[in-house]
């Protein structure tokens, strides 16, 4: 097998850098919050009272030119799995919870337009707080179980 340095391979192959996909919750999230800052003072239109619709409805539920449809605009996020700009999309692909996504999308906490700086603060709280939430729930499970350990081994 014959060696060559990365230019010599540059000459004969077409050779693209693929960008780094979004693998995790925390990067996704993150990356999208940066994309929102870019432009803090964009409002963008929020999803019609979401937590009226019946369950089955919300998934699909999407509004042109929304937070969600700027997210999908982004190749990288495209690339690393959002499938589209509904509600479920962003729920499935971003690992928001019901009420996670709610507070961040819906009409009814943001009013009919939410900012972007607003709204890439919120995802970049719910980006830390998953850690932080583990975090919280060892420390209670030590100290819960600190006197049943005392008992055992004590």
């Amino acid at each position: 097998m014959e060696h060559k340095s990365v230019e010599q391979l540059q000459g004969v192959a077409d050779v693209t850098p693929q960008p780094t996909l979004l693998t995790t919750r925390r990067a996704r999230l993150e990356h999208w919050a940066a994309l929102l800052e870019q432009e803090p003072g964009r409002t963008f239109p929020t999803l019609p009272e979401v937590d009226l619709l019946p369950r089955a409805q919300r998934r699909s539920l999407r509004v042109e030119g929304s937070a969600v449809s700027f997210a999908f605009a982004d190749p990288l996020l495209r690339a690393s799995g959002l499938s589209g700009d509904t509600y479920g999309d962003a729920r499935s692909f971003f690992g928001l919870r019901e009420g996670q996504a709610h507070r961040l999308l819906c009409s009814c906490i943001n009013g009919r337009h939410v900012r972007a700086g607003l709204a890439a603060k919120r995802l970049r709280a719910m980006a830390s707080r998953r850690l932080e939430t583990w975090l919280a729930a060892g420390a209670v499970g030590g100290i819960v179980g600190l006197p049943g350990a005392m008992l055992l081994f004590g």
